[in-house]
């Protein structure tokens, strides 16, 4: 008899312990807590331009708040790693880009966190080219004036390009484009694209490259010129900006580069939570109004499961290792 009420005992409190995922998975979040959503990067940049428009309507979905923390630092390592440390509860969501979660675990020495093993994947939001730009007032028109004017400052390091850090995407576009051209430049890294794009606009650097989420309202302002974008095709946003791979300089006939933003939890968050969050932020992404967005973000959508975005992080892991292994470039 004893026996057999601590039987019923342990399973009414597994049970009792199964509630909180039944809840996640199929009814609003529990309330009382808000959900952080980590963005590794200053404010007005694209990781937290796109995480303000999916937590507002998410936080609706769930019945919770859902608050943005802005932690920048080491192209995303700083806020990543914090996320990393958090309790796998469904109350953290990272916003990750193809520099934390791709790039700077070959860049830094130690980052504090495996950008596979730290991380379950939820969302892959969808992936843009960058966009090379520079002052309304710069006398460069073309991707060929940048190659030029840098190679004629070459003893003085070159033209200076701005970027939201050491191993994002904006800066790996940067050195590989020199690495590819035999082009020197100099690399400026600031904690954000916020920052970075105001410097460009104010004159202080020469030029950068950036995804059109930042870049393009300047761009449409005037206070920015566009030289080329870095994917293998134009964008429908910028149909008159060629890409870099068509302008005829030598070595970039191939140039390719395309950045990425996702959602990530901590390793561990229960299979129910990550699958909600996956279902509910695909259909908010799905919306025709964050369609279309997106895609004047020149951002292409990207509709992957969960299993694929793992797939896909992995063997951007490999890529980006092995090209800043070849231009060897280091962390600064």
């Amino acid at each position: 008899m004893q026996r057999r009420t601590l039987i019923h005992s342990a399973i009414a409190s597994l049970a009792a312990g199964a509630l909180p995922s039944l809840s996640f998975a199929q009814s609003n979040w529990p309330t009382g807590k808000a959900i952080t959503y980590m963005v590794p990067f200053p404010a007005g940049g694209t990781t937290d331009v796109l995480a303000r428009l999916i937590a507002q309507q998410l936080g609706t979905v769930l019945g919770t708040s859902v608050i943005i923390d802005n932690r920048g630092g080491a192209g995303g390592s700083v806020g990543s790693e914090v996320a990393s440390r958090a309790a796998p509860d469904g109350f953290m969501m990272l916003g990750g880009t193809i520099s934390s979660h791709a790039i700077n675990v070959s860049l830094y020495p130690k980052i504090g966190y495996d950008p596979i093993k730290s991380f379950a994947p939820v969302t892959l939001i969808g992936t843009n080219p960058v966009v090379l730009v520079v002052n309304q007032a710069s006398p460069y028109k073309t991707l060929k004036d940048v190659i030029e004017a840098s190679k004629a400052k070459a003893a003085q390091g070159g033209l200076s390009s701005a970027s939201a850090g050491t191993g994002t995407s904006q800066h790996l576009a940067l050195e590989l484009m020199a690495y590819k051209s035999g082009v020197k430049f100099t690399h400026i890294p600031y904690k954000g694209s916020g920052p970075a794009i105001q410097d460009v606009i104010g004159g202080q650097v020469d030029m950068m490259f950036d995804t059109t989420v930042v870049a393009g309202p300047h761009i449409q302002s005037g206070k920015l010129r566009a030289i080329a974008v870095t994917s293998s095709k134009r964008l429908a946003s910028l149909p008159n900006v060629p890409t870099i791979a068509e302008s005829g300089v030598t070595g970039l006939q191939d140039f390719n580069v395309e950045s990425w933003q996702a959602i990530f939890v901590p390793a561990g968050t229960p299979a129910p939570v990550v699958d909600r969050l996956h279902k509910e932020i695909h259909t908010i992404l799905a919306k025709p109004d964050m369609q279309e967005k997106m895609k004047n973000f020149g951002m292409e959508p990207a509709d992957l499961t969960t299993a694929q975005i793992a797939a896909f992080q992995k063997a951007e892991v490999d890529k980006w290792a092995q090209v800043i292994k070849a231009a060897n470039i280091k962390a600064e």
